[in-house]
């Protein structure tokens, strides 16, 4: 509680008698909450959720990121539980590192959230993510489609975080219905287009027959398709994942970038800080929420 100072008066006849008093008001409640990264569109879009529904709920909110230090998004967390932060919406760097990290909410019965990708290990009340599964078998699905079902594919990796695990696993699921396509390279790139740059080039130099790329986010299909595009490459087939505008605009345009998967990043940013408010009032939560996905093409997107 913080105690504010109340002054009245009484004025009658020139003179005015003041009385001082005291009233109690209530805290805001905050959350803290822990991204990844701020410098993807996505995390943009979700941070820009989380705070909508917290103006909804009448929550604070003290956005971080860390940047994928798995160092710095303990500490970030550690700094939360020092606060007395009511809950916590984390996005782990890396599933299992961040782990440990939940210890420290838990001893000090602060229920934890996680969006987008999934702790392995510690308290999580819920977790709320597109359904990353559906998303790689669609993933999978079209560009066997796009390279007529054979032909050699890289996927360009990120194996640290869950949400990529699970489109990877979708993905090669879809690909058991095509077995003259053949996973030759999984590189990662963390998820960085600088990084998806460089794996881009080397997998031209080491795999150059290659008939297609699946990119587990749109940094990572963006990266190699400036590469393609910049070496002529046009018979490479690129799928990403996200549908951000810079992705649609390179699908649009008629790049190696064929087809997009789209999440919906703010919702997920909404339905986390809506959980959170349902369990702070002693509702019960889903234990894990999923947000629907689709596929984007030349073809849907001259619909729109």
């Amino acid at each position: 509680m913080s105690l504010a100072v109340v002054i009245t008066s009484a004025c009658s006849a020139g003179s005015c008698d003041f009385a001082i008093g005291t009233t109690d008001t209530p805290p805001r409640k905050v959350i803290g909450v822990t991204l990844l990264t701020q410098t993807h569109t996505f995390f943009k879009d979700l941070e820009a959720g989380v705070r909508d529904a917290a103006a909804k709920h009448g929550f604070d909110v003290v956005i971080v990121a860390c940047e994928m230090d798995p160092a710095r998004q303990a500490a970030q967390i550690e700094d939360f539980v020092a606060q007395k932060v009511v809950a916590i919406l984390a996005a782990p760097c890396d599933s299992s590192a961040i782990a440990p990290a939940l210890a420290g909410p838990e001893q000090a019965g602060i229920p934890v959230f996680t969006a987008d990708i999934a702790a392995h290990g510690g308290k999580v009340v819920s977790h709320v993510a597109s359904d990353n599964v559906q998303g790689g078998r669609l993933a999978g699905q079209t560009l066997a489609d796009l390279i007529g079902g054979k032909g050699k594919i890289a996927i360009i990796d990120h194996p640290t975080v869950a949400s990529v695990q699970e489109r990877v696993r979708g993905f090669e699921e879809a690909l058991k219905a095509f077995p003259e396509i053949t996973i030759v390279a999984r590189p990662s790139s963390d998820g960085q287009r600088a990084r998806a740059t460089q794996v881009m080039e080397d997998l031209l130099q080491s795999h150059p027959d290659l008939a297609g790329v699946f990119g587990i986010n749109d940094d990572s299909a963006l990266g190699a398709t400036s590469v393609l595009e910049s070496a002529g490459r046009t018979n490479i087939v690129v799928v990403g994942y996200d549908a951000t505008d810079e992705a649609q605009a390179a699908i649009r345009r008629g790049s190696p970038l064929k087809a997009d998967i789209i999440q919906h990043p703010r919702r997920i940013g909404e339905s986390a800080v809506d959980l959170i408010a349902r369990h702070l009032k002693g509702e019960q939560v889903p234990p894990r929420v999923a947000i629907e996905v689709g596929v984007l093409t030349a073809q849907s997107l001259g619909r729109q």
